[in-house]
């Protein structure tokens, strides 16, 4: 019994001692895990300042991502979006980084090189988001003339470039194309709009003008994850910043004509708009068959069908015009062979008499 507590002294002491060189143990491994990849992706994010894409935002991005599929009513458009409008000014400044803040093409171009997001190549009359028009990102910097420094590859570790923010086209990126769906969603009877993809446009200060550039399909899909909390100042009066990016696309707060629409021939609206004068009609033509199929989705009540409430408040608004129309009880005892005309009512009271919303409750 006496030799009882240093028994238990001595195995309290090897518990403690395995402990300690459990610890040591994964002190020595961790600098070699952090050396890896989380490092440059921690240094990535710091010079950037652009976060790591959580599980709880790809999670959020599959919640906001609207199932067009099924639709049995969809019509795809195309607009081109004027960063330099005042409506459209929260994508396109701040052109250089200020205080954590960047415009939209700074943060698509960031994301791109750190291989956060994979963008495809502009072919013209159609956009393929598939592995064989993937854009790699030295062709995409060798095509547009943006300078980097090439790092080679050393092992398994691939090439990456470092493209200084002073050599980073924002200021000249100053429109961008807007792929959208408007849709019917019958399942859910929702009409609503849904952005497919964006390009960014370059422009060139050439010797015969500026020249537009498109330079890579991106599906918004993939980059609202990052824009979803990059906020932006959206008034010049109320300089609180209450929106973000994705707010201002989801909520089609931007500014942009419509350039063409998905149809069987696949053409532009400029192959057979020649004059800018058709060109506006042909916009404005379409803009009002969106709004008339809107319109024709809900059932709108017959105006001309009055309820027994509604024609009491009728000749109750008709006695009330009458008397503000100067007719009084004196007038309507003439003699038989005199014709009285009646006053002239206000050209306000000649229409048919509305109910108040308070009378409605």
């Amino acid at each position: 019994m006496k030799r009882l507590p240093y028994i238990l002294l001595a195995l309290l002491v090897a518990s403690l001692s395995a402990t300690t060189l459990q610890a040591q143990e994964t002190q020595r491994r961790s600098p070699q895990l952090t050396r890896g990849e989380d490092r440059k992706k921690a240094e990535a994010e710091k010079e950037s300042g652009l976060p790591e894409l959580t599980v709880r935002a790809q999670n959020r991005n599959e919640q906001l991502t609207q199932e067009i599929g099924r639709a049995r009513w969809m019509r795809v458009i195309y607009r081109e979006v004027d960063l330099t409008k005042e409506q459209n000014a929260p994508l396109y400044y701040p052109t250089t980084p200020i205080n954590g803040m960047m415009n939209l093409f700074t943060s698509i171009f960031k994301l791109v090189t750190e291989g956060k997001l994979t963008v495809y190549e502009y072919v013209g009359d159609y956009e393929l988001f598939d592995d064989n028009h993937k854009l790699p990102l030295k062709d995409m910097l060798d095509k547009f003339h943006i300078l980097y420094d090439e790092i080679p590859s050393k092992g398994s570790e691939p090439a990456h470039y470092v493209i200084n923010e002073s050599d980073i086209p924002s200021n000249d990126v100053k429109t961008f194309y807007v792929k959208e769906a408007w849709y019917f969603d019958q399942n859910n009877s929702v009409f609503d709009v849904k952005t497919l993809a964006i390009c960014p446009i370059l422009t060139d200060n050439a010797e015969y003008g500026e020249q537009k550039m498109p330079m890579f399909w991106l599906p918004y899909e993939e980059i609202r994850p990052y824009i979803s909390n990059s906020y932006i100042m959206t008034s010049n009066i109320n300089n609180a910043k209450t929106f973000t990016i994705d707010d201002y696309f989801r909520r089609r707060m931007f500014d942009g004509e419509i350039i063409k629409t998905e149809n069987l021939m696949n053409i532009a609206l400029q192959a057979y708009c020649p004059t800018p004068d058709s060109m506006k009609r042909e916009q404005d033509r379409i803009e009002k068959q969106l709004a008339t199929f809107e319109e024709s989705l809900w059932f709108k009540p017959d105006s001309t069908l009055l309820t027994d409430a509604d024609k009491k408040e009728a000749k109750k608004s008709t006695k009330r015009s009458v008397r503000e129309g100067g007719v009084s009880a004196a007038s309507k005892s003439t003699t038989k062979g005199e014709t009285v005309k009646a006053p002239k009512q206000p050209a306000a009271q000649k229409s048919s008499p509305v109910r108040s919303v308070r009378r409605r409750r």
